[in-house]
């Protein structure tokens, strides 16, 4: 009975021990298995947010080199980097073409050309052009083109529309601050393409290189000069403002040369100027006449007096009486 307790003994000890080892070595797959597990969902979770993440981010560096390709074919192109890029700090400034027509009836033309030449003047402008014509003995038109300044449009406008009767205004406004970007734009572009032609000519040794380099930088020199005349047409254009003002006086004739809403009095006294540049051309063509009607006058009493003279010479013979102791025939 002794024996059989020491061996029950040593039987539970050893399970003990087995128990136990299985126990370490279980925990020990366990650890190692979530290392793993860990590793293997971190890779994935990385893997989904790379997969789910939005267009924006996922895309960024495809994005970033998109970006550079497309901005070095506008460059290539001689256009903006791009469309939606931020404008640059000094083309933000807003850049507006202002247009005007005026048509204002005035008591007296030349006063008026005067007045308005020294409304454009005060305000920093300038007379563009001026063509004055005169239709009649009493009408006469004026035609001006103005250039003020941006700032003082309205206020020349009001000033010009207050000197007479206004008859007609029409005003314009143009944007064109793209159209000023991109010009700036393409001339930045164009002024580097030269730089980059002319460091080439430096380097090349061959004189086959030079002559081909030496027309390309021709043709993009023409290009830059092309661009930056369009910029100076932008910078006037945008910078001082065009009116056309037009003056007539009051009941001027129109373009026929006939008054509008012409009544009884207005054909009597046309009429009357018909009559008398008729009397007028009547006395002219006499006054030129008169010459010849004295001298055809004088000759024809010359040759009357010779003819009346002849006349009584042949007269006399005839009548003469016979001597005496002349016999008779």
């Amino acid at each position: 009975m002794e024996l059989d307790s020491r061996t029950d003994r040593s039987f539970a000890r050893a399970r003990g021990r087995a128990a136990l080892a299985a126990g370490v070595l279980g925990l020990l797959l366990a650890v190692g298995g979530c290392g793993a597990s860990g590793d293997s969902s971190g890779s994935n979770e990385k893997a989904a947010d790379s997969k789910y993440a939005p267009s924006g981010e996922r895309a960024g560096a495809g994005a970033d080199a998109d970006g550079a390709a497309s901005a070095a074919e506008d460059r290539a192109d001689g256009k903006p980097s791009g469309s939606k890029a931020a404008p640059k700090p000094g083309a933000t400034a807003t850049h507006v073409i202002r247009t005007a027509t005026l048509s204002v009836e005035v008591k007296s033309v030349p006063k008026a050309v005067a007045a308005a030449r020294g409304v454009a003047e005060g305000a920093g402008g300038l007379v563009a052009s001026e063509n004055t014509e005169r239709l009649d003995d009493t009408y006469e038109t004026s035609h001006l083109v103005l250039r003020v300044p941006q700032d003082r449009f309205q206020e020349v406008l009001r000033e010009l529309a207050g000197s007479g009767k206004l008859l007609s205004r029409t005003s314009n406004a143009k944007d064109v601050t793209d159209q000023v970007v991109d010009v700036d734009s393409r001339i930045a572009t164009q002024r580097a393409s030269v730089a980059r032609v002319r460091e080439l000519m430096d380097r090349a040794e061959k004189i086959s290189d030079v002559v081909a380099l030496e027309g390309e930088l021709s043709s993009r020199q023409s290009d830059l000069e092309s661009l930056l005349a369009q910029q100076s047409s932008l910078k006037d254009r945008t910078s001082l403002a065009t009116i056309t003002l037009d003056l007539t006086p009051p009941d001027a004739p129109d373009d026929d040369g006939r008054e509008e809403d012409a009544g009884f009095l207005d054909a009597l006294g046309g009429g009357w100027g018909a009559f008398v540049t008729m009397l007028r051309w009547v006395a002219v063509a006499f006054g030129a006449a008169l010459p010849f009607l004295l001298t055809g006058a004088l000759a024809l009493l010359v040759w009357r007096a010779l003819r009346r003279r002849g006349a009584v010479r042949t007269a006399a013979p005839a009548g003469t009486p016979e001597k005496e102791g002349t016999p008779a025939p």
